[in-house]
Formats: structure tokens, sequence, C-alpha cells
């Protein structure tokens, strides 16, 4: 919905477009996942399912991944499917696509990661959808820079490997500490 009513709020000129369709598709990837957050372990939390599965003998880092990846595949997969309609309804050159295909498939992950520490950090909370918002946005900005950044590369034609290459470490970093911080996140907000 971001997408098709950027053009209307900024221009419908196909240059102005094609120079801002890789930032409008990485804020609607970040916005999406950002919408999704909240609920993340607020249903488990409100039935006390959540204190259950802290109390149960599997390790809580792989429940906690488990539910990351599920998230995922509900925003950031079905965003990165999409991508090149929105792309095209953007009028990113031909030339832009891959690289924003492959961003899109490399960060988003990373939002999700990402955002799930704020989201197990506020999970007591009435209201933890806006502190979500501002716990999270900080650490979300060197994906949304590295991502458009790749786009950008791809759409001049320079080399999108090291953009890439950074998206991924983001990713690595994130699969390695993120779920081991969600899970203490959610040990001392259930405790708490």
């Amino acid at each position: 919905m971001v997408a098709t009513l950027f053009p209307l709020g900024v221009s419908p000129e196909p240059t102005v477009l094609a120079t801002l369709a890789p930032g409008v598709v990485w804020v609607a990837a970040l916005l999406s996942t950002l919408l999704a957050m909240d609920g993340l372990f607020r249903s488990d939390f409100e039935d006390g399912s959540l204190e259950q599965i802290l109390l149960s003998p599997q390790p809580l880092f792989i429940v906690v991944l488990g539910k990351v990846i599920a998230h995922w595949i509900m925003t950031g997969l079905p965003l990165t499917l999409i991508a090149p309609l929105i792309a095209v309804m953007l009028f990113l050159p031909a030339e832009g696509m891959s690289g924003l295909m492959l961003s899109l498939l490399i960060g988003t992950p990373t939002l999700s990661l990402v955002g799930a520490i704020g989201a197990a950090l506020t999970v007591g909370l009435r209201k933890g959808g806006v502190l979500i918002s501002l716990l999270v946005l900080p650490l979300y900005i060197p994906v949304l820079i590295f991502g458009t950044a790749a786009v950008e590369a791809a759409v001049t034609g320079l080399p999108v490997a090291g953009h890439l290459a950074l998206l991924g470490a983001l990713l690595a970093f994130g699969i390695a500490l993120a779920p081991v911080a969600i899970a203490a996140a959610l040990r001392i907000s259930v405790s708490g």
C-alpha cells in the first residue's frame, strides 16, 4: 500500500520514481516488518503459553528462531516475491531487479530478527508497538542503507557483491546472536 500511494504523494514522473524506487521498496519492507512485530509474542503472553514455553525443556533460542522464521515467511518472503511488481510500478530499471530481489532475500530476515528483540523486550507492555519502533529503528538503519545501496549499484551497473556481503554479514550476526538475545529478553519481560 505504501508503494501504491507513494507516487501520489511525491510525483508520478517515471524518472523521479525510478530514482526513489529502491528506498521506497526498502521502507515498505521495514514497515511491513514493524506492523506484524507486536503480535509475534503477544498472543503467547496473553494466553499463558509463553510461560509454558519458557519452562519447557527444549532450548528457548530454537523456539524463538522458529517463531522468527515464521514471521519472516509471513512478512519478508511475500514482499520479496512481490518486489518485482512493485519495482515495475515504480519504474525501476530492469538492471536493478536482481539486486532488489537478492537484497530483500538477504535483508528481510535480519529485519525480522532485530525486530523480534524489540518485541520480546516489550511483550509485557500494553502499548508495546510504538516502543518497538523506537527500540529497533536505529538498528534497522544499516540494513536499510546496504539494501538500498545494493539496488542502486545494480541499477548503475556497479558491483553488488560488496553490499550483499555486508547484508549477509548482518544476517549471520543476527542468526548467531538474536535468538539468544530474544530468549533473554523474554525471560526478563515475563519474570518482571
